[in-house]
């Protein structure tokens, strides 16, 4: 097992032991939105990764990095949908049982790529304490493994391998930027960039109404007793104290949000990507709109985390 904060050494062996499983996703780029934004933007396409979001790298990494006996046992975590579906289909590549603890109120099409890949579902109340408690029964239920969605280190180190190959085909770069819920795949981020570049600023992207990263980074210690409000259902999770450390010893910096900002990025991604992203992927897009002296003449990375939305319930329409 690696250590409890992941290394460089950790995001390398999972990028060999997914490679059979993930995909390369490719990097995209748009003239116009390097015109809107005022810098050169280089899009990792994540919602084109297996499952629709960066979250399969760190849930395959897990899976395949247990023994067989462990395995065996199957897995359980909580999820509002990403990790869900990703640890779903990843235990389904090795042939092993899947349990997904759900809130109430999940995004109806993150629900069913969970269901699709063949997870046994339990559901409960929409509040964190509420998920790791259901996540703790069932497994002491079955003895299955506890793959966190973003505090265990081989899931931090998966989803590492996203900025290593965003890096690896076109840094270097001036700056990264990230979506931030429970930071795991900022986290892993600010490891590869630390490890494969000098000088290239890490920012994590952050809704005004879930913004407890950046408050935790202002204060110098967690602070996860809030109530999310917003419509990047990916981000509402708390920010998890592994990650918590990374961020603070890479010098990573947050940059909120509001919703609104988010939701006309998602629509300009759409427009000028031709890339289904959603609300927690484009405020990644948004970050930098909103914040366009900080990155003005650079050239930027942007993982765009997923695209995994309910088609018949789009959030601008909701909005409207």
């Amino acid at each position: 097992m690696p250590t409890l904060l992941p290394t460089f050494d950790d995001v390398l062996a999972a990028a060999a032991r997914i490679a059979p499983h993930a995909h390369t996703t490719p990097v995209l780029h748009s003239s116009a939105l390097d015109a809107l934004a005022g810098c050169v933007l280089h899009f990792k396409a994540e919602p084109l990764q297996r499952t629709g979001a960066f979250k399969f790298r760190g849930a395959c990494n897990a899976v395949w990095a247990l023994d067989d006996a462990t395995a065996a046992r199957g897995v359980v975590t909580h999820s509002s949908g990403n990790h869900g579906a990703a640890l779903a289909l990843a235990a389904r590549t090795r042939g092993i049982v899947c349990h997904v603890v759900v809130p109430e109120g999940a995004n109806a099409a993150k629900l069913a790529n969970i269901t699709r890949y063949g997870a046994h579902l339990h559901t409960c109340a929409p509040t964190i304490a509420a998920r790791e408690a259901a996540a703790a029964r069932v497994q002491a239920e079955t003895g299955a493994s506890l793959i966190h969605p973003y505090t265990h280190p081989h899931v931090i180190a998966g989803q590492g391998t996203a900025a290593l190959e965003l890096l690896n085909a076109h840094g270097p770069l001036d700056a990264l930027v990230a979506p931030v819920g429970g930071g795991g795949l900022l986290s892993g981020t600010a490891i590869s960039a630390a490890a494969t570049t000098m000088d290239c600023r890490i920012f994590g992207a952050e809704p005004e109404g879930a913004a407890d990263t950046a408050d935790s980074l202002a204060a110098g210690e967690r602070r996860v007793d809030f109530v999310p409000d917003t419509v990047c259902d990916g981000l509402r999770g708390a920010l998890g104290e592994p990650n918590f450390t990374l961020l603070r010893m890479h010098a990573v910096e947050v940059l909120t949000v509001p919703d609104a900002e988010t939701l006309s990025a998602m629509r300009l991604l759409w427009q000028c990507l031709k890339l289904v992203v959603e609300p927690s992927s484009a405020i990644a897009l948004a970050a930098i709109l909103r914040h366009r002296e900080r990155f003005a003449g650079q050239r930027v990375g942007v993982l765009l985390s997923g695209g995994n939305v309910d088609l018949d319930a789009l959030p601008w329409e909701a909005a409207a």
